[in-house]
């Protein structure tokens, strides 16, 4: 029998702006020593060289050494799959997994899967936890949003979907752009009953 806390989680990294909210909810879900099934969209390798200019490797065993080193994290398991192979564990419903998280999300990623199209192994992955009834996360990094992103977005949340803008609060007192980001990454990983970032929560006003 399954456990359901050995489930493993699906992180997707489309090519959205803001690769470091990738990096950091790594850092947390392998100290937190989950499995995590990554597959980053052949966009991503481009944002990568933009904002980074680091170029991520094409060779899978390389991928892995290449995302532990950029979260600088070396616990748990991690497991890099190529956006072609659509025949990847991660593309079945049999293939069980606490849900998925899609972080940064771009808006040709909504809008694909909004449309149910599966064009790589990152939209196909998506699709899967619609279908199955798991959690799917939405993490667009998009600014502003034009009627057609709300509206494929619309349509994504009336299917099951969750959405967590890339929208930082402030009253946990950030001050790093780490802390920024940590906020967003937790209230993502909220969505599929994961606490494993360190964050100064609302706690009311008496």
């Amino acid at each position: 029998m399954f456990k359901a806390a050995s489930r493993p989680i699906v992180i997707g990294v489309s090519g959205a702006s803001g690769l470091i909210y990738a990096v950091r909810a790594l850092k947390f879900l392998l100290r937190a020593n989950y499995t995590v099934d990554l597959v980053a969209s052949k966009a991503s390798y481009q944002v990568w060289q933009a904002e980074q200019a680091v170029r991520m490797p094409t060779e899978l065993s390389k991928q892995v050494e290449f995302w532990r080193s950029q979260s600088d994290e070396y616990g748990g398991e991690l497991i890099c799959h190529a956006a072609t192979n659509v025949g990847a564990s991660i593309a079945s419903g049999s293939y069980r997994t606490l849900g998925m998280v899609v972080i940064p999300c771009s808006m040709s990623t909504v809008g694909k899967l909004a449309a149910g199209l599966s064009s790589d192994l990152l939209e196909r992955a998506a699709d899967v936890q619609l279908k199955e009834g798991r959690p799917l996360v939405l993490v667009p990094r998009e600014t502003p949003f034009s009627l057609i992103h709300l509206r494929n977005l619309t349509a994504l949340a009336e299917a099951g979907a969750r959405i967590v803008p890339a929208i930082p609060a402030w009253y946990h007192n950030p001050q790093t752009i780490e802390d920024l980001v940590d906020f967003v990454v937790a209230r993502a990983l909220d969505q599929l009953q994961i606490d494993c970032v360190p964050l100064n929560r609302w706690q009311g006003h008496g």
